[in-house]
């Protein structure tokens, strides 16, 4: 199984960026894992709508078929460590190759991404910025791989 994760631009901060590439290093222990980022060639002063679709198109344009998309919005499902450890397993269980996870930019996914998403996660009720999520969502998946390998981890 091979995760890709589709980042919107750069991450900026450089200890966030550390972790990105430390969670892409530990969860290639499980499964292959890469990170795509998309450069937005995309002017901030259109509207917010029109922006997100601009943005929705440069993420499904590199999502290859067949592929799963787990799209990450707070409306989504939410689950606790263990739960997406399970989730994980039916995914491998079902002999899905890739999965593609899209994380929006700093005002988040256009409808189209989250309908043609295979699953909707949330991380958190809480609002955390795009760069951050990033982060969160590898370690929460390597939290995932580690339970679902039986090994132990902190949950």
């Amino acid at each position: 199984m091979k995760f890709v994760f589709l980042f919107l631009g750069k991450t900026r901060e450089n200890y966030i960026d550390a972790g990105i590439r430390d969670y892409t290093k530990r969860l290639s222990r499980f499964v292959k894992a890469e990170c795509v980022i998309i450069k937005e060639n995309i002017s901030k002063k259109m509207p917010e709508s029109v922006f997100k679709k601009q943005e929705a198109e440069l993420l499904l344009e590199k999502c290859s078929d067949p592929s799963f998309i787990v799209a990450l919005d707070p409306c989504g499902q939410e689950v606790d460590s263990a739960g997406l450890s399970k989730i994980i397993t039916s995914w491998e269980e079902r002999g899905l190759r890739t999965l593609h996870f899209l994380i929006g930019g700093h005002y988040g996914l256009h409808d189209s991404v989250l309908k043609r998403a295979d699953f909707v996660l949330s991380l958190s009720k809480m609002t955390f910025t795009h760069e951050m999520t990033r982060l969160i969502l590898m370690e929460q998946l390597y939290r995932g791989c580690m339970i679902k390998s039986g090994r132990s981890y902190h949950y």
